[in-house]
């Protein structure tokens, strides 16, 4: 069942509360905030505990929070179940499955790719930029050369299942992105016409042992999108910011309202004013909420963030939000978000 349309005013003016995100029996009551033992991980939506888990094994034996994220990040880019990020996301309205990614580091060393077929982990792709060129962004035929410099192997993303979906969805030409669809469509069959999908993305943010924070964030970008469109998840700043003595942040939902308000960024500086990572959550989505502009109103963002001293918030606008939370004392934790409807 699809969520509700919210009037704009009604959202502007709604009082926060706790959403509930079906999130089985791991999940946890939404609160003010949580504390989380050094190291720790958190990372968006339900299958972000698998996200974690590889993380987890990082981070558990001293190592870092730059390789814990990418490890990470590489596993929903894999899960064919997963039809918001990696290989088995929905294609464009052409029929090409072009995947985005991000990744940073403490320094502020980072990394990214856009619009990049035929690979299957774009977040290693995105280290690479990072490590091995003097660039921040790589996109398109010119990422994919890179990537293949690079000996990542040139593969078919597009797979049986999204292939039916698309041709579906070619059947009515109708685009509406759906707000949640990263829990609607996880592990679903597809194939059904006119099926409505907006994908969305594996935000991931840790903290190790020495103190270091990093991020990663990977997608396959919304469904049925024009071709060449991008959203705020290879944006530094939109989908993904740290600052090493602050905190990081971390988006999901539709991009172009992040890229707008240079969201995750405003996160991160809200905290180093003193917010909470939960207060600056709320404060970003409130911001894009009073901008006056043309939008569905069934549309949803949320913002993750974590703080140096492992406090970790997030807010959204709408109900449905979860995120998974990982540190010493639980592994397979889920948080519904607080939201303003």
């Amino acid at each position: 069942m699809s969520s509700p349309v919210l009037d704009r005013r009604q959202l502007i003016g709604a009082a926060a509360v706790a959403g509930l995100a079906g999130g089985g029996p791991a999940a946890a009551q939404a609160g003010p905030g949580l504390k989380l033992s050094r190291p720790c991980v958190v990372s968006t939506w339900d299958f972000g505990v698998a996200a974690n888990a590889a993380a987890w094994k990082v981070l558990s034996r001293g190592g870092a929070a730059l390789d814990a994220v990418e490890a990470g990040a590489r596993v929903p880019e894999v899960d064919l179940k997963n039809h918001s990020v990696g290989r088995a996301g929905y294609p464009d309205r052409d029929g090409h499955v072009t995947l985005d990614a991000s990744i940073m580091d403490q320094k502020g060393d980072c990394g990214a790719v856009a619009g990049l077929e035929h690979i299957a982990h774009p977040i290693s792709v995105a280290r690479r930029v990072m490590e091995k060129t003097p660039h921040g962004l790589l996109v398109g035929d010119g990422a994919l050369q890179f990537a293949l410099e690079q000996g990542f192997k040139r593969e078919e993303l597009l797979t049986p299942e999204s292939r039916a979906a698309w041709k579906a969805w070619l059947k009515e030409h109708r685009y509406k992105p759906v707000a949640n669809s990263e829990v609607k469509t996880y592990g679903r069959e597809l194939g059904l016409p006119g099926g409505k999908t907006n994908h969305d993305t594996l935000g991931m943010l840790a903290l190790d042992a020495q103190g270091n924070l990093s991020g990663a964030c990977t997608t396959s970008g919304m469904a049925w999108k024009l071709r060449g469109r991008v959203g705020d998840s290879p944006i530094i700043g939109a989908g993904l910011y740290v600052d090493g003595e602050v905190g990081a942040a971390t988006s999901t939902g539709v991009g172009e309202e992040v890229i707008r308000s240079c969201g995750s960024f405003l996160v991160v500086e809200l905290m180093r004013q003193g917010r909470s990572p939960r207060e600056a959550c709320r404060e970003a989505v409130t911001r894009i909420m009073k901008r006056d502009v043309a939008r569905d109103p069934d549309f949803q963002v949320g913002f993750l963030a974590v703080n140096k001293a492992g406090e970790v918030g997030a807010f959204a606008v709408q109900k449905g939000f979860s995120y998974a939370v990982c540190d010493a004392h639980d592994q397979t934790r889920i948080v519904p978000s607080e939201s303003l409807s």
